[in-house]
Order: structure tokens, then C-alpha cells, then sequence
């Protein structure tokens, strides 16, 4: 598994979405999930505190226990994690609770990288940075990061934290596919400009770039996107979408690779990647994963190939 720098932390490009723990996948499976992936090579593990309704944490706790010092937890703070309007945003005092209960939950003294879960409109980022570097100062958490920034939130960041001294992001997690490229119109740019890695969250596009849902066909049973809100579906499931991943899967015949090796190694060619946030619910997916991610070394020439195909 190829290893790649996000701040002082070392993360395998391939990382493993804990979204699914505690709401798709009960204890025993967790554990069977997150066994796969240290078995794969995968060292950097992304949950949130509101994942399975707080449930992601304790059980991925659980699952990495004796293996502590092996890998890097990632968590975040921010998202409402029940009806208490306390008990959200990015404010000092919401913060110095949230990360206590999040350190309880994943049984650990410390976490690797702890994210902002969104922006908060509410709150100063000044305010949100000088409560975070004084957990990093207590050793509490080791590097610091946001999810579902803006590019110009990205500076505004980096900004107040040279300003003010304060520990500054190493990364940013933006819903980032072959699909959904919009990340490279400002996140990207800021990403470089700020010396941040980006963790991409939904690879595979809800399961698009799989090969597992067909065209005018409803997802099957057990997948992602069954149960979800017609519109929901409707949208991930479009012909402008299917278009795409036909033409995406004759590119990826013609190159001798899988339409899961091009997700994986188109976005491991993009600027600024650190790791890629794959979710799973399956030992064999982590597997699958793991193995595309190291699959294909896309060239530059490969890339504006893919791209061009995509914008014809």
C-alpha cells in the first residue's frame, strides 16, 4: 500500500470510510470490515462523531483494539449528534465537550486528525482554530483538518491561523469522484496553495462507479441506495451519469483495467491527494478497494485523455 505525507502523519492512499459502522454494519461486522483493511495495508481509519449515532466510534474503537499504534484515527465534530442544539457546531465550548466524547468513544487518549465536519456560519473561525490548537497543545489531538470547505473557506483559514499563531489544517475531505470533479475548480487550487491534503469521501460515487446498478433498473436490495429518497436515487442514478460510466468502462477496456481501477487511480493522479475515503460494508469490498488503489499509475496523458472523454 503506498504511503503519502498529510501533515506530520504518514496515511495509506487507500482509507477506509467508517460511515457505514453502527447503521449498515453491526459490532461483529465492523470488526470483520476493519480486520480486511489491516490486512490490506490500510492504516488510516475516517469516522464522525454523528456516524451510526455515535455508534461509528465506539465500534471502530473496539474493532482497533490492540492495533492502536499501528494506525491513525480520524474523526470529526460539528454535525448535530441528537436533538440537544448544544450539542453541535464549531464553537470553544462545543468543541472542548465534543472531542472528551469522542476520545471516550474510540477508547483512545488521543486523536490522529480531527476535523470540522462542515462549515459553521455561526461561529468565528478564529474561534473554532484557537479552540483546536489548544487541544493540539494538550496533546489531545495530533493535526487538525476541515470537510466540505469552500476553497476560499480553505484560506480564510489559513489566514487566521498565521495570524494568529494558531495550528493551521493539513486537510480538507470534499465529496470528490471522476463524476463529481467540482473540486478542482477552487478546493483543489486552495488545497495546493495551502500546502493541505485532500481526502476525497464517496470515491465511487454511492456505488455508481462499481458497476453495480443498471439503468433503469432500482438498486438492489442491501445496496447503498436502496431505501433512499426517490430523488436521491433519481439523481445518482441518471442517464447523464450512466452515459458517463459507459463511457467510462470502454476507457477502461481499452487500458486493460477495471472501472474501479480508473476511480481509484484518476483520483490518486489529481494535485494535493493524501488518501482516499472508501466506505464498506463487506471484507471483500475492502479487499477490492485496497487492490485498485495500487492498480494503476495513471499518467498525465491518461488523465487529460479521461478528462476530455468526460467533457466531449
Amino acid at each position: 500500500m503506498e504511503m503519502r505525507k498529510l501533515g506530520s502523519l504518514e496515511v495509506s492512499l487507500v482509507g477506509l470510510g467508517c460511515n457505514n459502522f453502527g447503521m449498515r454494519c453491526d459490532l461483529d461486522q465492523t470488526k470483520a470490515v476493519v480486520a480486511a483493511a489491516l490486512d490490506a495495508g490500510i492504516n488510516f481509519f475516517d469516522t464522525a462523531d454523528v456516524y451510526g449515532g455515535t455508534k461509528s466510534e465506539e465500534f471502530l474503537g473496539q474493532a482497533l483494539e490492540g492495533h492502536r499504534d499501528d494506525v491513525l484515527i480520524a474523526t470529526k465534530f460539528c454535525a448535530p449528534i441528537d436533538d440537544d442544539p448544544q450539542h453541535r457546531g464549531a464553537s470553544a465550548r462545543w468543541i472542548r465537550d465534543a472531542v472528551e466524547g469522542s476520545l471516550r468513544r474510540l477508547g483512545t487518549d488521543h486523536i490522529d486528525l480531527y476535523q470540522q465536519h462542515m462549515p459553521d456560519g455561526d461561529v468565528a473561525i478564529e474561534e473554532t482554530l484557537g479552540a483546536l490548537d489548544e487541544l493540539v497543545k494538550a496533546g489531545k489531538v495530533r493535526e487538525i483538518g476541515n470537510s466540505n470547505f469552500s476553497g476560499e473557506q480553505i484560506d480564510e483559514a489559513a489566514a487566521a491561523s498565521d495570524d494568529k499563531g494558531f495550528a493551521r489544517f493539513v486537510s480538507a475531505q470534499n465529496y470528490f469522484n471522476v463524476l463529481h470533479r467540482q473540486p478542482l475548480d477552487d478546493v483543489v487550487p486552495a488545497c495546493e496553495r495551502q500546502g493541505l491534503g485532500l481526502l476525497p469521501y464517496f470515491p465511487l460515487a454511492s456505488g455508481v462507479l462499481t458497476g453495480k446498478y443498471q439503468r433503469g433498473q432500482a438498486p438492489p436490495k442491501g445496496t447503498r441506495l436502496s431505501g433512499m429518497p426517490e430523488d436521491r436515487v433519481a439523481s445518482v442514478l441518471s442517464d447523464k451519469n450512466f452515459d458517463r460510466v459507459d463511457k467510462l468502462t470502454t476507457f477502461a477496456e481499452e487500458h486493460g483495467q477495471s472501472l474501479l481501477d480508473v476511480a481509484f487511480g484518476w483520483l490518486a493522479a489529481q494535485p494535493a491527494i493524501a488518501s482516499v475515503i472508501a466506505g464498506a460494508t463487506k471484507p471483500e469490498q475492502v479487499r477490492a478497494n485496497a487492490e485498485a488503489g495500487g492498480a494503476w499509475a495513471m499518467s498525465d496523458a491518461c488523465v487529460a485523455e479521461l478528462n476530455a472523454l468526460l467533457t466531449a
